[in-house]
């Protein structure tokens, strides 16, 4: 065995499972809830197997649990038959097929989804997670990672250290994931060379310190064949260390501190047969006791345990990893997405944050962009105000960028549209990993991990003031609203959008128009039409209008606004009723052939990069206010219809 590092352990908690269910969050993270507390005879490891493709992880973790008896007679039986059907040891055992149960993953030989399996020896129970090595799959292997106490790294020692095993051990860094066993896999291949092995792991090993990961134990193994699986092989006289399961069985794992300050995040709120009102939720650390004093976050209100249920049961102590339900003495404001903490131990809140985030989605992160984040139970809007850096996918070194793609590392800084409880990452994984999903596809697109809040977040606070937007629009005598045009150049927006604020101030009302072209000569000069700089021009141009209606204006928007995602931020920003969409739809072709300004043909001829409709997209919205069709009716006609429906 290599030891290419010190032990540390790692802050979770070293837990015993009665009862163990993963409840798989819309994220796409994995969470446990264990129905009793931890024991010191009886020990539970959570733990992945990753590495690149063909590494071997299916076929290792389909042998470790079969040598350990831990499969049926009857899935032994379905296993011959999917090995004749389906296997790549020509007509023996794959014990791969045991982890790859998708018929795209036996027919194609690959993992795809990650494969929860659990094994129980004399010593410990396991949690196994075998994760998918594609690059496509990156995020199913993050799934796994986020919840692990220690990861098997394999590396196929023919081919060596890839790329994906650097990812993946970036990965593993940033979650957190203290604990690596790195098995150099099929060295009956290499003829069980030690050298092969030794200049695989002591190049992992330097990588791994480098990440800040502080525990590596290198194997050199042969899963197919079972050598140092569940038993020391006799085929690599030169390694005197244990075997994957021996290490497994081993290794230490850090028990929760039960001094640490409460966290409990709140998932529901149950009513008792007598109408009580009792909060539920898994406590993330610390002891929670009857007659403790707590604090709700993040508004702070005191209260105290009146009553404790753990697992339906009265109780007068919970510790971590504990799933309770709890009475206040007092009525007080809590909730699903609140966090109690200790009465003298406040947690720290804020809706700015630098975060670490691993990009999920094919389409890439834009700064400016407005998702929604899922931090534990509480869901809120989030806006990427800033992509600081992209991390290299192998030192985790920062590198310029504008933008991630997918699969990218980066650190960014998150605006969200309210105050949220929160712990850094690095003390709490339950209080500082989150998850963003895109608000129109409702995709889970990235996962991240608070660093730290930002103090100039708990600078600002809003100023009150006695005019508001009511006495601005009584004065005016008019509703104000904001009317966006959307279409492609030259579809007749300006014209249009002209035709309305004349239409309106002649009937005495009171507007402004905000016109692409001509914000870009002052306010947005700055920005050019790549897709970073279209997504920051409308979000300022969004705002502006929202200013401009609490003066109580009606505010027109004359913009080309390629994307759904960037007008639904824009609509997010108004009251029901106060945002109007308006498509002014006009064919490429149609708008081509007006072409007043000369720009499709700049375009055509490669003068004119990112221009909408040539090489670069724009998204029709999918549930406007208005539809104009500009080849059906004049423009006065449709300006008519826009001033009709703002009036109604």
């Amino acid at each position: 065995m290599w030891r290419l590092s010190q032990r540390c352990g790692r802050a979770d908690p070293e837990e015993t499972v009665s009862n163990v269910a993963i409840e798989h969050q819309e994220a796409g993270f994995h969470r446990l809830s264990e129905s009793r507390l931890p024991t010191p005879e009886s020990r539970f490891l959570r733990l992945i197997a990753c590495g690149s493709v063909d590494d071997g992880k299916s076929t290792l973790i389909g042998r470790l649990l079969h040598e350990a008896g831990r499969v049926p007679d009857d899935e032994r039986a379905a296993l011959a038959r999917a090995s004749a059907s389906h296997g790549t040891r020509g007509g023996e055992i794959d014990y791969a097929l045991l982890l790859d149960g998708l018929d795209a993953e036996r027919e194609q030989g690959i993992t795809i989804d990650v494969a929860w399996r659990h094994l129980q020896t004399a010593r410990r129970r396991f949690l196994i997670a075998d994760c998918p090595g594609h690059v496509q799959y990156t995020r199913n292997m993050a799934t796994g990672a986020s919840q692990a106490d220690l990861a098997i790294v394999l590396v196929d020692a023919t081919r060596g250290l890839l790329p994906q095993t650097f990812r993946h051990v970036a990965i593993l860094s940033l979650f957190g994931v203290r604990h690596v066993l790195l098995a150099v896999n099929k060295m009956d291949r290499v003829g069980y060379d030690r050298s092969v092995f030794d200049a695989i792991a002591t190049r992992f090993g330097a990588h791994a310190a480098r990440l800040g990961v502080p525990d590596v134990v290198a194997i050199p193994v042969a899963a197919a064949v079972g050598d140092n699986i569940t038993t020391r092989s006799t085929s690599i006289d030169w390694y005197a260390g244990p075997s994957v399961l021996e290490h497994l069985e081993s290794v230490e794992i850090a028990t929760p501190d039960p001094a640490l300050p409460l966290r409990l995040p709140l998932q529901s709120v149950l009513r008792d047969a007598e109408g009580g009102r009792w909060l539920a939720g898994t406590i993330a650390a610390g002891t929670l006791r009857v007659g403790d004093a707590v604090r709700v976050e993040p508004a702070g209100a005191a209260s105290r345990v009146a009553a404790l249920n753990v697992g339906g049961a009265p109780a007068q102590v919970a510790a971590q990893g504990s799933a309770v339900a709890v009475q206040l003495a007092d009525e007080v404001d809590a909730g699903r997405g609140h966090v109690l903490a200790g009465g003298s131990e406040p947690l720290a809140h804020s809706d700015q944050f630098v975060a670490d985030v691993l990009w999920f989605d094919e389409a890439p992160l834009l700064p400016g962009r407005r998702y929604q984040l899922k931090l534990g139970p509480r869901t809120v809007g989030a806006r990427i105000s800033e992509l600081k850096f992209r991390h290299d996918p192998e030192s985790l070194q920062p590198l310029a960028a504008k933008r991630l793609e997918f699969n990218e590392i980066g650190e960014l800084v998150l605006s969200l549209d309210a105050v949220v409880a929160f712990a850094p990452y690095a003390e709490s994984a339950a209080l500082g990993g989150f998850i963003l999903v895109d608000p129109i596809s409702r995709a889970t697109v990235g996962a991240g991990m608070i660093r730290h809040g930002l103090r100039r977040a708990d600078n600002i606070h809003w100023q009150a003031l006695d005019v508001d937007r009511k006495a601005r629009a009584a004065i005016k005598g008019q509703q104000p609203r904001c009317v966006w045009f959307t279409g492609l150049s030259g579809a007749g927006k300006s014209t249009i959008a002209n035709l309305v604020e004349r239409g309106l101030l002649a009937r005495g009302l009171h507007t402004y128009l905000l016109d692409g072209d001509n914000v870009r000569h002052g306010l947005n000069r700055d920005l050019g039409f790549t897709d970073e700089d279209r997504v920051e021009n409308q979000r300022r141009v969004a705002e502006v209008a929202k200013l401009m209606t609490e003066a109580g204006l009606i505010v027109l928007v004359s913009f080309i606004s390629p994307f759904r995602a960037e007008r639904a931020a824009a609509r997010a920003l108004f009251a029901p009723g106060d945002f109007l969409e308006v498509f002014v739809d006009t064919p490429l072709a149609e708008a081509e052939r007006r072409d007043v300004k000369g720009l499709y043909a700049k375009a055509r001829r490669g003068e004119l990069p990112n221009f909408t409709g040539i090489d670069s997209p724009y998204e029709p919205p999918e549930d406007p206010e208005l539809v104009l069709d500009t080849q059906s009716a004049e423009p006065a006609a449709l300006a008519e219809q826009v001033i009709a429906r703002l009036l109604d």
